[in-house]
């Protein structure tokens, strides 16, 4: 079982606590610049397994492009339900899911119960926030970077994205 989500990446940024002495006031660069990008990322917790893509704008094309994408890393004869929430281009009509995919929306309004929100966090949280991008290019370097350092780590994915509903034991 995968699950989808996306997370918009940009200039403006997120400022996050950090360690400072006590009685001081730490100081983090904020910028007023909108240039954004949008990050899709599909993680398997159970193996840790993620697969990404970067892209300047997010629609259905987007969308089918990363579908396929993960469609043709998985292994033959493998098929992967893939839960992801019901935004607008994941309903669209022109969406085509691949054979070897099959599609759950959750429930509206209900993102705790995908572990993608969690990477989103500890992205934020480690490697995207407190910091200033002089540029798109930058955005999407930085963007890359904090999400090759925890998503090629299959150890790191599943410590991330770990969910009690899904390890539970049947009944």
């Amino acid at each position: 079982m995968w699950f989808e989500d996306e997370a918009r990446f940009g200039q403006k940024g997120s400022l996050t606590t950090v360690w400072a002495r006590r009685g001081s006031r730490p100081t983090a660069p904020k910028q007023a610049a909108y240039a954004n990008l949008h990050v899709l990322t599909a993680v398997c917790p159970a193996t840790g397994r993620a697969e990404g893509l970067v892209a300047p704008r997010l629609n259905t094309g987007v969308v089918q492009t990363f579908l396929d994408q993960l469609s043709a890393t998985v292994p033959r004869r493998t098929h992967v339900v893939l839960v992801w929430d019901g935004a607008g281009y994941h309903v669209a009509r022109a969406l085509r899911v691949p054979a070897n995919l099959t599609v759950v929306t959750l429930p509206p309004y209900s993102p705790e119960l995908s572990p993608v929100e969690r990477l989103w966090l500890y992205l934020r949280g480690h490697h995207w926030s407190n910091r200033v991008y002089p540029d798109v290019d930058a955005v999407e370097e930085a963007a890359v970077a904090g999400w090759r350092a925890v998503c090629l780590r299959p150890d790191k994915v599943k410590s991330v994205c770990r969910c009690e509903y899904l390890t539970a034991g049947s009944y």
